[in-house]
C-alpha cells in the first residue's frame, strides 16, 4: 500500500499546511512526495522519538502533521511521546506504521507490529485505520485528516483474489453473504479468506465483513451485522494481533454491554512474536492459525 500512500499524499500536498515527517524512511517509495512538498517534507532520521514530538508541535501550531515508519519504531519506540504530546494534548497527528502485522516476517519479533493498535487505542481520543485493499487508501487519509482526533494508519498489503471488485471504501464492508456464521475480519487479512469462502455451498458460506476502523464507540457495528449476530449461527474474528486488546475481545465487550448473544464464539489471532523459524507473512500467519485452512476449520468443520 505504500505506493498508494505516497499517490495519495501526494494528491493532498497542494494544501500548504501539510507536513510529512519519515524516520528515515521511504528510500525508492516517496521520492514523488518529497518532490511534490518540498521543505515540508522532512527526514527527522532515525530519531523516531523526536518526531513524534515535533510533529505534535507543529498540530499545536495549525498545521496537517504525518509521521511515518515502519510500524513497531512508529508506536512502540515513541509511545511515551505519542501518550504525552498527542493524546494528552489532543492533538491529531497522524502516525503511519507500514508493515502492520507479520508485514516484515523475516525480520523477526522486533518487527513485528502485532499488539500496535490495541495498545494505541488505549490512550485518549485515538483511532486506528486498518485499509483492507490498496484502494482504500484515499478514503482512509480522508477520513483521517478529516477529524480532529490522533489516528494511527497501519499499512498491510491488499491481498484479494483476482477478479475480485473492491466496493467503494467504508468502515463496514459485508464481502460476501450466505447461510453460515457471521466472520469478520480486521485489515488485509481478510483478502487471503475470500477465494477459499466464496467456493463454500450457501448453507456453509459465512456473512464475510471487514472492518478498517476503530475503536469500536467512534464506529459501531451497523444493524445489518448486529442482526446477523443475534441469529445464533455463531462468529469468527479474524486479526493479525495479539488477542488481548484486540477486535475480538472488544467485540465481545460490545456484544455483551449490548446484551447480544452470537452462537459460538471463535477468535483468531497473532500468537507470538517468537517462532522456531521465521519466514514469509503468510508463513508466520499460518504458524498462528491465520490461514484460510484454520479459518475452514471454524465456519465449515468437517467439510
Amino acid at each position: 500500500m505504500r505506493k498508494q500512500l505516497c499517490d495519495a499524499l501526494v494528491a493532498r500536498a497542494a494544501n500548504p499546511d501539510m507536513v510529512f515527517l519519515t524516520g528515515d524512511l521511504g528510500f525508492m517509495a516517496l521520492e514523488p512526495l518529497q518532490q511534490a512538498l518540498g521543505t515540508r517534507f522532512i527526514n527527522a532520521g532515525v530519531a523516531e522519538q523526536n518526531m513524534v514530538s515535533v510533529a505534535a508541535a507543529m498540530a499545536r501550531e495549525g498545521l496537517e502533521a504525518w509521521a511515518y515508519s515502519i510500524a513497531p519504531f512508529c508506536y512502540a519506540r515513541p509511545f511515551e511521546q505519542i501518550r504525552n504530546d498527542v493524546a494528552f494534548h489532543h492533538l491529531p497527528v497522524k502516525l503511519i506504521g507500514n508493515g502492520g502485522g507479520y508485514g516484515y516476517g523475516v525480520m523477526g519479533p522486533t518487527h513485528h507490529a502485532i499488539e500496535d493498535y490495541g495498545i494505541l487505542l488505549t490512550l485518549p481520543h485515538m483511532r486506528a485505520f486498518i485499509p483492507a485493499f490498496d484502494e482504500d487508501i484515499d478514503g482512509v487519509l480522508d477520513k483521517a485528516a478529516a477529524s480532529g482526533d490522533p489516528a494511527y494508519i497501519r499499512l498491510g498489503r491488499g491481498e484479494p483474489p483476482p477478479g475480485f471488485s473492491v466496493p467503494a471504501y467504508a468502515p463496514w464492508r459485508q464481502l460476501l453473504a450466505g447461510q453460515g456464521m457471521t466472520v469478520i475480519v480486521a485489515g488485509p487479512l481478510v483478502g487471503t479468506y475470500l477465494a477459499a469462502l466464496q467456493t463454500l455451498p450457501d448453507a456453509l458460506r459465512p456473512n464475510l465483513w471487514v472492518v478498517t476502523e476503530l475503536p469500536l464507540d467512534k464506529n459501531e457495528p451497523p444493524p445489518a451485522l448486529l442482526e446477523q449476530l443475534a441469529s445464533g449461527r455463531g462468529i469468527c474474528v479474524a486479526e493479525e494481533h495479539v488477542r488481548r486488546g484486540g477486535l475480538g475481545s472488544e467485540l465481545a465487550l460490545y456484544l455483551l454491554g449490548h446484551e447480544i448473544d452470537p452462537g459460538p464464539f471463535h477468535h483468531l489471532f497473532a500468537k507470538a512474536h517468537h517462532y522456531a523459524a521465521y519466514g514469509s507473512q503468510n508463513f508466520l500467519r499460518a504458524q498462528s492459525g491465520l490461514d484460510s485452512a484454520s479459518l475452514l476449520t471454524k465456519v465449515a468443520p468437517g467439510r
